[in-house]
């Protein structure tokens, strides 16, 4: 009798490990049709995007464009946070603004951390001239952001163009500012890292 309880624990175990082998094939299956659906998605997706930011603007695919060529990735240079009292004639405003400078090569970034002490003077007088409500704005944000990279290149002798000052004075003085030579400045982008106004 001894022989027969053996057997019956016999059958289950060989019945649980095919059990277990059908389990495991099928959670293998859906791992993989999950993963290769997603794979299909996240494919489709990256051209998809690419085609809406060219429909925007040509720029703005220039640079990712001119980015993705670099074999390393971008060097971030933190500065530490400006205070600065703002430009308010009526009542007393200040803003405290946290920058970091993007670069592509990072021996530029040493030569930033090298002229530091001018680059921040720059920055803060920058930030001196500029109101709250100018602040406040998106587009104010997106030209402080300009003034920034001007002035962060400006101890160097990098000179870069003033965009937005051509674009205002076009019809005063014609075409004698587009005629200078574009600079391409090392500063890729600025960040901003926290951004207060009171």
């Amino acid at each position: 009798m001894a022989t027969a309880p053996a057997a019956v624990e016999a059958a289950p175990k060989g019945g649980g490990s095919k059990k277990l082998i059908i389990i495991l094939a099928a959670v293998l299956v859906l791992v993989l049709v999950g993963g290769g659906a997603a794979f299909m998605l996240l494919k489709k997706k990256a051209p998809v995007e690419d085609s809406e930011d060219g429909a925007e603007t040509s720029e703005a695919t220039a640079k990712p464009k001119a980015h993705a060529k670099s074999d390393h990735p971008p060097t971030f240079v933190p500065l530490d946070p400006f205070t600065v009292n703002l430009a308010d004639k009526d009542v007393d405003r200040f803003a405290q603004v946290g920058v970091t400078l993007q670069v592509d090569d990072p021996h530029f970034a040493d030569q930033i951390k090298a002229y530091m002490p001018a680059i921040r003077s720059n920055v803060l007088m920058v930030l001196a001239h500029k109101t709250a409500v100018e602040l406040l704005t998106r587009e104010g944000k997106d030209k402080l952001a300009k003034d920034i990279m001007r002035e962060a290149v400006r101890p160097m002798g990098i000179e870069l163009d003033e965009e937005d000052e051509a674009d205002a004075g076009a019809s005063a003085a014609p075409k004698k500012k587009k005629k200078k030579a574009h600079v391409e400045s090392p500063i890729t982008q600025v960040l901003f890292s926290n951004f207060i106004v009171q």
